[in-house]
């Protein structure tokens, strides 16, 4: 793992991780839940079995959340109770920008929780400029690259 400084915001740090297995992404997510704030949004982006919900499971037991947590790809936003509240929000069945909108991301992004977004890039014109963005590489059986931007200052000294 390593971290640089993010070249636009001098207050943030990119990580780049590879991930060998489903296990190693969700250890990665329980990190990221560990270390939420209320208000926090991570942007998630990826093809599709890329890992994004295998990550979000992460991030709720990090949050303390009881498993099962599922991708919402139906109902669209999911609410779960833990250290924070978790918002699971998956836009892979959303049509565009309107219907997205219409959902209220606003009133999640600065809520009292921690709002997870899948397929963040379709919501990108949306989301707060404070938000933790990561995308991962690779599909399948390979390993993963998981490259997050925005993080906290720090963050790999809280380690986890």
């Amino acid at each position: 793992m390593t971290a640089e400084p993010a070249g636009a915001a001098p207050a943030s740090v990119t990580v780049r991780v590879l991930s060998r297995s489903p296990e190693a992404t969700q250890a990665l997510g329980a990190r990221l839940g560990r270390q939420a704030a209320a208000g926090d949004v991570i942007a998630l982006c990826g093809e599709l079995g890329a890992g994004k919900t295998c990550l979000i499971q992460g991030v709720a037991a990090g949050l303390g959340v009881p498993p099962p947590v599922t991708s919402p790809t139906f109902i669209l936003i999911a609410e779960y109770a833990g250290r924070l509240p978790l918002y699971h929000v998956d836009l892979y069945r959303t049509e565009g920008l309107d219907e997205i909108r219409a959902l209220g991301l606003e009133q999640l992004f600065d809520g009292d929780g921690l709002t997870v977004v899948e397929w963040a890039e379709k919501a990108e014109a949306l989301l707060p400029a404070r938000s933790v963005r990561v995308r991962i590489h690779g599909a399948g059986d390979e390993a993963r690259t998981i490259e997050i931007d925005g993080l906290r200052p720090g963050w790999e000294a809280a380690g986890g």
